[in-house]
C-alpha cells in the first residue's frame, strides 16, 4: 500500500526548508533542488506541492506571518487581564522581532519584503498581514488613548517596528535601543490622553 503523505505537512516542511536557506544565503540562495535536499523531500516531492518557486515563497511567506500572529496572539492571550495599552505594547514587541531569538525570522521576513517589492504575490501577503496586525493595533490604540486617529497611529507603530528590526539587524541600534524607542512611542500616545 502506498505511503499516505499529510500534504499541509509536508507544505509546511517545505517552507521551513525555504525559510533556513533563505537566513543562511537571502532568497537568491533559494532553489527547488536546495529546498528538497534541506527538506529531505525528493524535487518530485516539492514540485507536487508547489508548481512554481512564486508559489513555493508566498506560501513560505505566509508561514512566517502566521508563526509571528500565532506569538502575538499567545502573548496576548497570556495575561487577559493587561490593559489594552501592555497588550499593544507586548504585540508591538513580537512584530518587531528585536529578540535575539528570533533574528533569523527577522533576517528571512526582510528577506521576503525586498523580494516583495518585486514580486506582487508577495506584497499581496505583506499587505493583508500589515493590515490585519494594522486592525489589531488600532483597536488596542482606541481603547487604550484618547487619539483621533487610532489607524494612524497603528500605522505609524507597524512602520516604527518595521524599521527598527531592520536598525537592529545592521547594527545600527542595539536590541535595548530600538525597544527604548519603541517604549517613546507608545508612551506619545499615552501622553495624548493626560495632555
Amino acid at each position: 500500500m502506498p505511503k499516505q503523505v499529510d500534504h499541509e505537512s509536508r507544505r509546511r516542511q517545505i517552507a521551513e526548508a525555504v525559510c533556513q536557506l533563505a537566513d543562511e544565503s537571502g532568497l537568491e540562495g533559494v532553489t527547488l533542488r536546495d529546498v528538497a535536499a534541506r527538506a529531505q523531500v525528493s524535487m518530485g516531492a516539492v514540485q507536487r506541492c508547489f508548481r512554481t518557486k512564486e508559489e513555493m515563497l508566498v506560501f513560505a511567506l505566509g508561514h512566517i506571518g502566521e508563526r509571528v500572529t500565532a506569538r502575538v496572539s499567545a502573548r496576548l492571550a497570556a495575561s487577559p487581564a493587561q490593559s489594552a495599552r501592555t497588550a499593544l505594547g507586548h504585540a508591538t514587541t513580537e512584530v518587531s522581532l528585536l529578540q535575539e531569538e528570533h533574528r533569523a525570522e527577522a533576517r528571512v521576513w526582510l528577506a521576503f519584503v525586498a523580494q516583495a517589492a518585486v514580486s506582487p504575490p508577495l506584497a499581496g501577503i505583506l499587505r493583508t498581514n500589515y493590515a490585519d496586525l494594522q486592525t489589531v493595533f488600532a483597536g488596542l490604540i482606541a481603547e487604550a488613548s484618547d487619539t483621533t486617529d487610532p489607524g494612524r497611529a497603528a500605522r505609524t507603530l507597524l512602520a516604527l517596528a518595521d524599521g527598527l528590526t531592520t536598525h537592529v539587524l545592521i547594527g545600527h541600534l542595539s536590541p535595548a535601543e530600538a525597544l527604548d524607542v519603541l517604549d517613546g512611542q507608545l508612551n506619545s500616545l499615552w501622553d495624548e490622553r493626560t495632555s
